[in-house]
């Protein structure tokens, strides 16, 4: 077994390979670039090595740099993660000539199986069902066209060396075809450095299922089950889970043993995904596979028993695999909810800054639950303009779908995160929607339950009623803790029931809250009719400052985030983001007096929506422009994000130019 292992990669990635290396007794060697300089995983590993500036193309992504950083550290093997030079078959080749191990698959099944294009080829070789597409080299956009209008719309758009959504466009017109070939080869070159793309069927209302693969150097190969990564927003995987709603034992056996048939003909040696999309009537289509370790292998690991990191290591050791396919068995459910830096009000846009708080929520295991949390960033560290955004990935297990899908969203809300924007309010509300926790998914629910992007969910009827519950339950501690510096109290809590008014927004809830014998909070609400309902009894030892409200309702377990502002409370709950403010009865008379202010209007403008570097300016000064027209490309964390305009108008002024980097709200240019 190795002694030393180097791991090319970085965040959460990394710090869960130093994880298992470390129970295993490895010594682990960290690199980092000027950027990641205060990283989780340079603090984590036993030794870290600078290999140069914050542009992965400067750093991440130069193998000379690692095979450098190999030989002064005395690493046997590298590790590669995702992402990053995990799948580029020249990587295991330069460290093999350097007589440095790699933790992955060989260099031959890398290239029959890693490039998107040739693994359809192989894939059809050996008479895989594979979807309608052309494979070939696509010359421009116009040949693109041509090529599509052959296949019949809709198409997909991929980059060859693509994934985690990049260079990855859907076309529904020629006029999509054209604009889409050209960003997906940009951002294709951006990300991997390869520019090819190839065009496919796209399968309406599809469901996107993997099957994990473990492979060794003696030529055994077996499946552990599947993965569903259906909820996807812009092809980028958001949630997954394991097992899949979808699947019976059948349809799984079928997925798995060809899945297995396609990596031994390859000779594959380690763990890999093969990627299908399958119908709602449970037939399937070879995709791609990834010759790598996927992100959302915790999944799999959870129902399995299996840690996959510690197989690839021991496979490229040379060991023969412990486990045969009758050895493999499915337990439970598990679900991983990506923890990302983006604002989901705004669009899903990237957003950077200082973790001023991170809290997630304790990795547990009791009661038949599991809570992990994989994460490469720590309380007072920064989110980089220059990789990917995630923060982590919380995954919970339990023995039930219902039940795991209930951890998750418990979990959520007990999921702190202060000084960026991030979409834990959109995981939370995709945990308490009905059609998924139904289990009725495809690769179009995001597009289809929220048309018109992400506005939080509305707090109503028993919901509203637990946020107003616990926003008079915080007001009361605040109120408790006044009299007690003020002297009013000496020692012992206000029994007297106060009559309060909570305002969630405009919504005005009324109730009667008070403190029991036995320490509990006891709110009663107002009916229409003035009279008081039933007793709700709310107990936790929520103290101010501490920014998770974690209690019980009527023995209920409940968590809701709360952050004071200057006007009430912002509370966050399954999903919901609400001011909540509680007033006695004669400040709730007085608050129905204000007006309600409105936003200044800003439609004239074209403000940066993220921090980032301007690709292309579109337009020029004087030009008229239609909606929906083309004004300018931003690259944010390698994703090419295409600005258009919300109404016709002429422009009056541009303020920027290709490659100036701009923070948020920047002014890219006015109309007239």
């Amino acid at each position: 077994m190795f002694k030393r292992i180097l791991i090319a990669n970085r965040g959460e990635i990394a710090c869960r390979i130093i994880k298992t290396a470390r129970r295993m007794g490895i010594e682990t060697v960290a690199v980092y670039s000027e950027a990641d300089r205060n990283a989780l995983h340079v603090e984590m590993a036993d030794e870290a090595v600078l290999i140069g500036p914050p542009q992965a193309a400067e750093s991440y992504l130069l193998i000379d740099k690692i095979v450098e950083a190999c030989r002064r550290t005395g690493a046997e093997a590298v590790h590669p993660g995702y992402g990053f030079l995990s799948e580029r078959e020249a990587f295991p080749k330069a460290l093999a000539d350097a007589g440095i191990v790699f933790i992955g698959p060989n260099s031959g099944a890398i290239a029959a199986m890693g490039d998107k294009i040739e693994s359809k080829k192989a894939a059809a070789k050996a008479k895989v069902s594979t979807v309608p597409g052309f494979l070939g080299v696509i010359e421009d956009d116009k040949h693109a066209v041509k090529i599509a209008d052959e296949i019949g719309y809709p198409v997909m758009i991929k980059a060859s060396a693509g994934g985690g959504g990049k260079g990855m466009r859907i076309a529904h017109s020629t006029a999509e075809v054209a604009e889409g070939f050209n960003l997906a080869k940009a951002e294709a070159k951006a990300s991997f450095g390869d520019d090819r793309v190839f065009i496919e069927k796209f399968i309406v209302n599809p469901r996107h299922i993997e099957i994990q693969v473990l492979g060794d150097k003696h030529g055994n190969v077996i499946y552990l089950g599947e993965r569903e990564c259906s909820i996807q927003r812009r092809n980028q995987k958001v949630i997954e889970e394991a097992p899949s709603p979808l699947l019976d034992e059948a349809t799984r056996r079928a997925m798995g043993e060809q899945a297995v048939a396609l990596a031994k003909a390859v000779n594959y040696d380690s763990a890999g995904t093969v990627e299908f999309v399958a119908g709602q009537d449970k037939s399937f289509y070879f995709l791609e596979m990834n010759t790598r370790l996927q992100v959302e292998h915790p999944v799999t690991e959870l129902i399995t028993g299996i840690d996959l990191v510690e197989q690839m290591i021991r496979v490229a050791a040379g060991e023969k695999l412990a486990l045969t396919q009758k050895d493999i068995t499915l337990t439970g459910w598990a679900v991983e909810s990506r923890v990302y830096a983006e604002d989901p009000f705004r669009n899903f846009l990237p957003s950077i800054g200082r973790l001023v708080k991170y809290r997630p929520p304790d990795e547990s295991n009791a009661d038949g639950i599991t809570v992990r949390n994989d994460t490469g960033v720590y309380e007072g560290g920064e989110i980089s303009i220059y990789y990917d955004p995630m923060i982590a990935k919380l995954v919970t297990h339990a023995p039930s779908r219902a039940a795991a899908i209930e951890a998750q969203s418990q979990a959520l809300d007990a999921f702190y995160v202060d000084g960026i924007r991030h979409n834990i309010p959109f995981l939370s509300a995709l945990m308490n929607h009905p059609r998924w926790r139904e289990g009725n998914l495809s690769t179009g629910f995001i597009a289809e339950e929220f048309p018109n992007g992400f506005t939080g969910r509305v707090p109503e009827g028993e919901t509203a009623r637990r946020i107003a519950a616990v926003a008079a339950a915080i007001d009361h501690v605040f109120g408790e803790r006044k009299r007690q510096i003020s002297g009013q109290m000496i020692g012992r809590p206000v029994k007297r029931a106060q009559r309060r008014a909570v305002w969630l927004d405009r919504e005005e809830i009324g109730l009667e809250v008070a403190r029991s014998d036995a320490g509990a909070i006891v709110i009663r609400f107002v009916d229409a009719d003035g009279t008081l309902g039933q007793p709700h009894e709310l107990v936790s030892s929520w103290a101010p400052g501490t920014p998770v409200w974690h209690g019980t309702l009527d023995g209920v377990a409940l968590a809701v985030q709360v952050r004071p502002i200057a006007t009430g409370i912002r509370l966050a709950h399954q999903g919901i983001e609400i001011t909540a403010n509680v007033y006695t009865e004669t400040e709730a008379a007085a608050a129905r007096l204000m007006p309600i202010t409105t936003a200044a209007d800003t439609g004239k403008k074209l403000l940066c929506p993220m921090p980032g570097l301007v690709v292309s300016i579109a337009v020029t000064e004087g030009q008229e422009v239609k909606a929906g027209e083309a004004l300018a490309v931003v690259e944010a964390m390698k994703m090419q994000n295409v600005l258009r305009a919300e109404r016709d108008g002429t422009v009056k002024k541009i303020h920027t130019a290709p490659g100036a980097t701009l923070a948020v709200d920047a002014l890219i240019l006015e109309f007239a």
